[in-house]
């Protein structure tokens, strides 16, 4: 059902795609959006190595572009590029990106929205106050969303 990559020579093992998943802050999350367009956004996620699953957090609303598109459709897809690095004195960049395939959920379990929102908040500071303080007051206030994966892949790529 999912395309394999053209050029398997730049594939990265299923291993490297969990570790750039679980390193990297943030992605790009398409839904399938209004009149047939994708919508993609910007967004912070956390990666839970234990079940395998994405996890992103927002407010809760009655309505926004991105749930509307996931309560009409829960598939998805989600991607993650390293800022990459270059060895010394060349100009291109060698990077890795990974696109994740899967199902949306929301999570309603007020434990497991502590629990990733408190993980996803270690990923920029370890500031056990703020982040004490800000599941105190925004953690009934979260929407939690789980994605299940169907089809991760990845590749290296020398920018040049």
């Amino acid at each position: 059902m999912f395309r394999e990559l053209n050029r398997k020579t730049k594939e990265i093992f299923r291993s490297e795609c969990e570790e750039i998943l679980q390193r990297e802050k943030r992605g790009i999350l398409s839904v399938n959006g209004d009149d047939g367009y994708p919508y993609g956004m910007p967004i912070n996620h956390y990666y839970d190595r234990s079940d395998g699953c994405i996890y992103f957090h927002t407010g809760k609303r009655n309505s926004s572009h991105r749930m509307d598109a996931i309560q009409k459709s829960d598939k998805v897809s989600f991607c993650v590029t390293e800022q990459g690095t270059r060895a010394e004195g060349e100009w291109a960049y060698t990077a890795c990106s990974v696109i994740v395939f899967g199902r949306m959920e929301i999570v309603e379990d007020m434990d497991k929205i502590i629990e990733v929102t408190t993980a996803l908040a270690h990923k920029f500071t370890q500031d056990e106050g703020f982040i004490n303080r800000e599941i105190e007051r925004f953690a009934r206030a979260t929407t939690l969303l789980k994605l299940t994966p169907e089809h991760i892949c990845g590749k290296r790529v020398k920018e040049e």
